[in-house]
């Protein structure tokens, strides 16, 4: 293969959420994160001989706003599976999934394709204890069965993803729209969110699909990222040397940056799915699809197409606000406060909340009536921008009212008169040299003209007046 081939990456992401529900899939067993090991167990997510599962009517729920969010089609009737494989983190010797019927067919949230969520039960967690996995000199692991039997949710796309980049920006989208559902913590520290990637490469330009490896387990955007960059490079190097890329699963060390393999396509599992015996078929009915509905609420991709229709934000803007929901209710207060314009009303609530370290603005002492009122002020150039930061300052430690903050501090613009008039005079007198480059046509060398006047007047002078008297007494 020719070295000026360019290659492009075909990306398929397989996500799984623990859904947010009080108890385990099939079980009564507490859902808890951090507790000591093995004690939120019974016979039945032990696979004990007699026990019988009993499905988890929360979970359902969840599942079915999940696919409602990305526009799947519901499926009428779903039904479990029984998926063999064995391994420690496995007490049944099999894990109950769904196969050929899942709870949600297709969607698409922006612009990847969802090929089907699933619900199925989670394994437990295996530590590979010391270096190798040993204990006091021998090969060892210990399972904590906790988490065996949570409820997940898997999240298969269709292979619509070309780069790293936009994976990571993509999960992103996914784990903010999660969240603001309300059906999982996302939290991929504590595991409740984690993602395989599925990867190939082609010649720019080539619409078949080649042979793809899996990346397993990765559990931060940031390693994600570097993973796929790690292993498309390993595979457009075996292209170019001449080899041929081998379907296998992955692992990415992101200490080392290394890539090595757990085990071969060839070596996969023959799963034997089939129907679970011990639980009866889902029916979904008009009732649960209205509760379902009833509790979704607006998702950050239309908000923020919403403000940026209606309200004139930026692309930008309008998705800073929609990412974060209490943002974004926080914004709509304050535009309910007086007819505050909205792009004015976004820049503030953007700039309270940078003080705030991603706290709620609601929480916090600055009102949505004081926060418009602040606006109001430099809408009518009462105050300047820098003076308008000092009150929020004020506001975001004390709270009270900008315009008492403003006449007792003396932060009040100067925008005429001939205070402001002598200060320019002044600024003008100390900088020959720049007003003569303004004088010869260079306005943007206007800058220590007005910081001179700012330094005088405290920064309560306006620039733009400032800017007008500076032509004005230089006979432009």
């Amino acid at each position: 293969m020719s070295a000026d081939v360019e290659y492009e990456p075909v990306i398929g992401l397989e996500i799984h959420v623990q859904l947010k529900t009080r108890t385990k899939m099939f079980c009564g067993c507490e859902l808890s994160f951090g507790d000591p090991p093995n004690i939120h167990v019974c016979p039945v997510c032990l696979g004990l001989p007699g026990s019988l599962p009993v499905v988890n009517a929360r979970a359902i729920h969840l599942g079915l706003m999940i696919g409602m969010a990305v526009g799947s089609e519901l499926a009428p009737r779903s039904i479990f599976h029984r998926k063999n494989y064995f391994y420690p983190d496995l007490p049944k010797g099999y894990q109950i999934s769904q196969f050929d019927l899942p709870l949600c067919l297709g969607g698409k949230l922006g612009d990847v394709r969802i090929h089907r969520v699933h619900l199925e039960e989670d394994a437990a967690k295996l530590t590979h204890v010391g270096e190798s996995g040993r204990i006091h000199g021998s090969d060892s692991s210990i399972v904590d069965y906790n988490r065996g039997g949570t409820p997940l949710a898997e999240i298969v796309t269709e292979p619509d993803v070309r780069s790293a980049e936009q994976a990571r920006e993509w999960l992103n989208m996914l784990r903010v729209t999660l969240r603001q559902l309300g059906v999982s913590d996302v939290n991929m520290e504590e595991g409740s969110l984690r993602c395989d990637a599925n990867i190939s490469i082609r010649p720019v330009g080539d619409t078949e699909l080649h042979t793809k490896t899996e990346l397993k387990n990765m559990n931060s955007f940031r390693y994600i990222e570097r993973g796929i960059h790690a292993e498309v490079a390993r595979q457009i190097e075996i292209v170019r040397s001449g080899g041929k890329v081998q379907g296998e699963t992955l692992h990415f060390d992101p200490r080392t940056e290394r890539i090595t393999s757990l085990r071969s396509k060839e070596e996969a599992h023959d799963y034997r799915y089939f129907p679970e015996p011990d639980l009866v078929p889902i029916t979904i009915s008009a009732e649960m699809l209205d509760a379902a509905r009833a509790e979704v609420p607006e998702l950050p991709t239309a908000r923020a197409e919403r403000y940026a229709s209606t309200l004139g934000l930026s692309d930008d803007a309008a998705k800073l606000l929609a990412d974060r929901a209490e943002l974004a209710a926080y914004f709509e207060s304050v535009l309910e406060v007086d007819s505050v314009e909205p792009v004015a009303a976004a820049n503030w609530v953007t700039e309270l909340a940078a003080r705030l370290d991603e706290g709620d603005p609601a929480g916090s002492k600055v009102e949505p009536r004081a926060l418009a009122s602040l606006i109001g002020l430099l809408s009518s150039k009462a105050i300047n921008v820098g003076a308008a930061r000092q009150v929020l300052d004020r506001l975001v430690a004390e709270g009270g009212d900008p315009l008492a903050i403003v006449e007792a501090e003396g932060l009040g613009a100067i925008g005429g008169g001939d205070e402001l008039a002598d200060a320019v005079a002044a600024a003008i007198a100390a900088n020959p040299d720049v007003a003569e480059k303004i004088r010869d046509g260079n306005m943007k060398a206007i800058g220590p003209i007005i910081g001179h006047v700012m330094k005088a007047t405290k920064g309560r002078a306006d620039g733009g007046e400032v800017t007008r008297l500076v032509r004005q007494q230089l006979g432009l």
